[in-house]
This record gives C-alpha cells, structure tokens and sequence, in this order.
C-alpha cells in the first residue's frame, strides 16, 4: 500500500518523470505522433466523400471505402495507443491519466464497428450506413479533442517544469 502512495506522491500534473522518461524514449510515442495526424487526414478525406455522397448520391463506393480505411486506421491507433499506454503506465488501457480518453474511444471503435457489422450483414441501407459513419466521426471528432486537451496539458506542464 505504501508503494502506491508513494506512486501518487511523485505525480506531478500528468506524468510522473519516470512516466514522462520513458514516454520520450519509447518509439510507440513517434508511432502515435505519426498515426494520429494522418488518420486525421483520412477522416477529412473520408468526410468529405460520405459528405458528397449523401448530397449527391454518387461516390458510394468511394465512400465506403473510406470508412472501412479510417476504421482500419483507428483499430491501429488503438492498438498501439494500448501499447504506448503500457510502456508509458504500465497497463495497456485504463491508466488513470487516459482512463476517460480511453473510454470514450471505446465508444468510438463500437460505432466505427457497428458500420462495419451493418456494411457486412447488409442491415442497413446506403444512406443508413452513412448515417451511422458520420454518428462514429462525430464521436471520433470528440475523442481527438480529448486527446489533444491532454497533449496540451502534457506540454504546459513541460514547460512548467522546464
């Protein structure tokens, strides 16, 4: 029990600094830093064909194509987030400094794979699937805002400490 205590005692803002040495050393923190912005640029991609599709009513395969990149694109992240996670905390998901992020980002997986469950079995029409992909990049729009407050508290308290 002492050992944990003294685990929160040196916590200072997000990171611990053995937390903060070994989140600067390990190349799963470059591996997010790359995935991240360019999975973004999926999503604008994909955002914008889903977008024209559901105005015009051409582009449906493109459309579709996209979703299923960008959700193969977010089960990497997620994987490699989980990884990053562990190395950095110690546990692969859940740690206390991402426990909400990593929540929300569940519900982002469940809805990009509920359009894949509905694209695959059929159940929903065009129109619905691309319903259910703007309902998962909406919640996938909250969940990278969540993560870049983080980083932004990440780096003012860099700089406090520097």
């Amino acid at each position: 029990m002492s050992h944990s205590l003294a685990g929160k005692s040196d916590r200072t803002g997000l990171y611990t600094e053995a937390e903060r040495q070994r989140r600067d050393s390990t190349i799963w923190t470059l591996v997010q830093g790359v995935l991240a912005p360019f999975q973004f640029l999926v999503f604008l991609i994909s955002l914008g064909l889903v977008l024209r599709y559901l105005a015009t009513g051409l582009g449906y395969d493109a459309a579709t194509l996209s979703i299923v990149f960008k959700t193969g694109i977010l089960y990497l992240i997620m994987v490699t987030g989980a990884i990053w996670e562990k190395v950095v905390f110690g546990q692969y998901l859940f740690a206390p400094a991402f426990f909400w992020e990593d929540v929300f980002s569940f519900a982002v997986i469940g809805l990009h794979s509920a359009y894949l469950i509905a694209l695959y079995t059929n159940s929903l029409d065009p129109a619905g699937l691309m319903v259910l992909a703007l309902s998962a990049y909406a919640a996938y729009v909250i969940n990278a805002v969540q993560f870049l407050l983080k980083l932004r508290a990440a780096r003012l308290q860099s700089e406090g400490l520097a």
